[in-house]
């Protein structure tokens, strides 16, 4: 037995905001893994400019013009394989935001490790992404945002993993 103090779950609302945006993340994806696969079999290109049409976007400027290439290009096959890739990283977000749910020890660590895998991806990304002159200039900034967020999800539940997390004692 010896002089072990239970754990005492503290508030944590940082450790809250990681847990609703893991849960929201994985839900989306899970919905765009969802949708991916019932347009599976659907005539793409079509879907598409009816897409933009309902949106009332108009198809003739660049942007849409240059997105209707790589669309066309995609076969059943190839949306299958993204829908299923898709749903793997959903259920990993979702495993991950109950796991921290739930406090356990495991999932602190598994954000951490996720988390901290992304950051030499938008680091790249900050240096060799597309120039800052093009149609996308939002696009750094959102890296930047990304970039950040992970940084302090690893900082944040490395540093607190002990108060946060309750760890399985073996007696």
């Amino acid at each position: 037995m010896g002089n072990e103090t239970p754990f005492v779950k503290k508030r944590a609302p940082t450790l809250y905001a990681i847990i609703g945006i893991k849960l929201l993340k994985g839900s989306l994806f899970l919905a765009l893994a969802i949708v991916m696969y019932t347009l599976s079999d659907n005539d793409l290109p079509k879907e598409y400019h009816r897409t933009l049409r309902i949106l009332r976007l108009n198809p003739e400027r660049k942007f849409w013009a240059d997105l209707a290439k790589p669309i066309g290009e995609l076969t059943e096959s190839k949306v299958l394989w993204a829908a299923a890739g898709t749903l793997v990283y959903s259920l990993f977000s979702l495993v991950e935001g109950v796991g921290l749910l739930l406090r356990v020890g495991w999932a602190g660590w598994l954000s951490i490790g996720e988390s901290a895998f992304f950051i030499p991806i938008e680091l790249y990304e900050l240096v060799h992404g597309p120039p800052l002159d093009s149609e996308r200039m939002e696009h750094p900034l959102v890296v930047f945002g990304i970039l950040i967020f992970n940084v302090v999800i690893v900082w944040y539940l490395y540093r607190n993993r002990a108060r946060l997390f309750h760890h399985h004692a073996h007696h």
